[in-house]
This record gives C-alpha cells, sequence and structure tokens, in this order.
C-alpha cells in the first residue's frame, strides 16, 4: 500500500451527469473539492454507453485526477463492471457506490478494483471508495458493518445518505412535513449513516438539497449538520458549492476558542477538568478541540 494517494479535502462533492460534457466541464471548474461525474441516475440506460466514454476521456485529459471521482452503477448490475471497465484505466481518484448494503459490498468493489488496478498497472489501493448507505430498507439495518475488520476497508474514506432512492424503496409519497423537515425515517437514515461513519473512523457526508436556488436554506441546513458532525456535503448544482465550503470552513472565532482550549489544558497537564470563559470543560472539549485544529490545518 506504499505510494497512495493523499486524502483529497471533501466538504463539498459536486455532481455532473456524465453523459454532459457542458456540466463535467462546469463541475470539473467549480472550487468543489470533489467532482463527481455520475454515471447512475442522472444517465438515462440508453446514454450510459457514451456517458463512459465521455467520462474517461475526461478523466484521461484531467492533470488532477485525485479531485475526479466517479459515480459508477449499483454491484447488483451489469452495468458495474461495464462502468469500471470505462473508467478504471484513467485512474479516477475515487468511486462513489451506490446502494451499498453493508461491508461485504465494499469487499466485493475492492476484489474488482484490485484486478482493475493490476491490469493498468495502477498503485494497489489507490482507489478510494465513499458509500451511499441508506438507499435501501436492508441498508439501513447495516450502516455499523462498515466498522468492522475486512478486505478493502483502507479503502473506504467517506459514507453519505439519501432520501430519494430510500423513499422509492419504502414506496413513501413524501419526504418532508410540513415545516420541510425530514420525516422520522429519513432523520433516521441521516442519524445512521453519521454514527456508522464515526464507529468506521471515516468522513460522515450529508445529502443533497434539491432546492438548489435556495442557498440561504442550504447554508442553514450546512452549517446545522457539521455541528452535528458531517464533514461535507454533496451538491446537484456549482452554486451550492460556494455556502457548503464556507459552511464547513471553522471561523475564526471558533479556532480561537479551539486554541484556548487546548491552551488551558497545557497549562494545567494533570488537571481532569479546567474552567474557560465561566465553563466547566473536561477531555472530551480537549479531544474536539484538537480534532478542529487538525482539520482546519489540513484544509
Amino acid at each position: 500500500m506504499a505510494d497512495i494517494r493523499p486524502l483529497p479535502r471533501m466538504k463539498s462533492w459536486l455532481f455532473a451527469p456524465g453523459d454532459s460534457e457542458k456540466k463535467l466541464a462546469k463541475a470539473m471548474a467549480s472550487e468543489a473539492d470533489i467532482a463527481l461525474l455520475d454515471l447512475e441516475d442522472s444517465v438515462a440506460p440508453e446514454n450510459k454507453p457514451a456517458a463512459r466514454a465521455l467520462v474517461a476521456e475526461v478523466l484521461a485529459s484531467s492533470d488532477n485526477r485525485a479531485r475526479l471521482w466517479v459515480r459508477i452503477n449499483p454491484l447488483t448490475t451489469a452495468d458495474c463492471i461495464a462502468d469500471l471497465a470505462a473508467v478504471m484505466p484513467s485512474a479516477p481518484g475515487g468511486l462513489f457506490l451506490p446502494k451499498a448494503e453493508g461491508a461485504a459490498d465494499i469487499t466485493r468493489l475492492h476484489h474488482y478494483l484490485t484486478a482493475f488496478e493490476a491490469a493498468h498497472g495502477l498503485v494497489q489501493g489507490s482507489t478510494l471508495i465513499a458509500a451511499l448507505v441508506t438507499e435501501t430498507a436492508a441498508a439501513m439495518f447495516r450502516t455499523g458493518d462498515y466498522a468492522g475488520d475486512y478486505p478493502g476497508k483502507e479503502r473506504l474514506v467517506a459514507m453519505s445518505w439519501g432520501a430519494e432512492d430510500l423513499s422509492s424503496a419504502l414506496g413513501a409519497r413524501e419526504q418532508r412535513g410540513p415545516d420541510g423537515e425530514y420525516a422520522h425515517t429519513y432523520e433516521m437514515a441521516r442519524s445512521l449513516c453519521l454514527l456508522g461513519a464515526a464507529a468506521a473512523g471515516v468522513a460522515a457526508i450529508e445529502t443533497v438539497q434539491p432546492e438548489f436556488r435556495d442557498l440561504e436554506a442550504l447554508e442553514k441546513r450546512a452549517r446545522r449538520v457539521r455541528a452535528q458532525g458531517f464533514a461535507g456535503m454533496l451538491a446537484i448544482h456549482p452554486a451550492q458549492v460556494a455556502p457548503i465550503n464556507a459552511a464547513f470552513t471553522p471561523s475564526a472565532e471558533e479556532l480561537a476558542h479551539a486554541r484556548a482550549i487546548v491552551q488551558a489544558f497545557a497549562d494545567n497537564p494533570s488537571a481532569g477538568t479546567v474552567g474557560l470563559n465561566g465553563a466547566m470543560l473536561d477531555r472530551p472539549h480537549l479531544v474536539l478541540a484538537q480534532r478542529l485544529l487538525t482539520e482546519a490545518e489540513n484544509g
């Protein structure tokens, strides 16, 4: 596993349909940390062969493939292998796996990738994986599986969730209540994704906001889920990237407070708790502060 490419920043992930040269170009030119070249839901079945060819061409011509990821089709479809055969020669930075149903799916994809990397002279293990882990009813029961010890775990760097495919699987006619907030089942999906990602030691990525013109609501939601522990968010329009990046970037005040916490404990190395600005802080506060500073240093 030597010489594996470093992890990219993962605050913003921008989808672009794989059969649209114009939208692919916009995604690649955006400030998104990761451009997601999509071969799944945004591409009609009859357009998938052309989309594969276009995405492979775009990848091959890029000088920054680490931030170019491909959402392939589900492992249960014949399209999955066709996707891999088309894009792996061009070495995408990673693959976005939809409808994942547990660690066994990561292992299966890992074996496929190991073969394709060997066939095309790529570094073994260099193709990273992010998984959509709540898109089927069965998947909801397996979000804790990703924390186990299994072949391919080292490739998994992020987990996300989705409401649209889950509602389709459930036969649900609505996802949100009158207040615009997700119904209980979808909030549970969000929570299971967050908990599963934390257990697995990978980034939790918030799902898309379909109302792409309401940027104020988007940023509020992004800030809320970041406070809950999410590390980034999916986007479906270039205009959503800036609010997402802003929401997931620590403010100067946050960083100053984190440094003050670290300093307070450094000044009292044997203390289990310290007082700061009228509040009593214990060791978990120190861990959170150190984590925030480390994330800021890493971009």
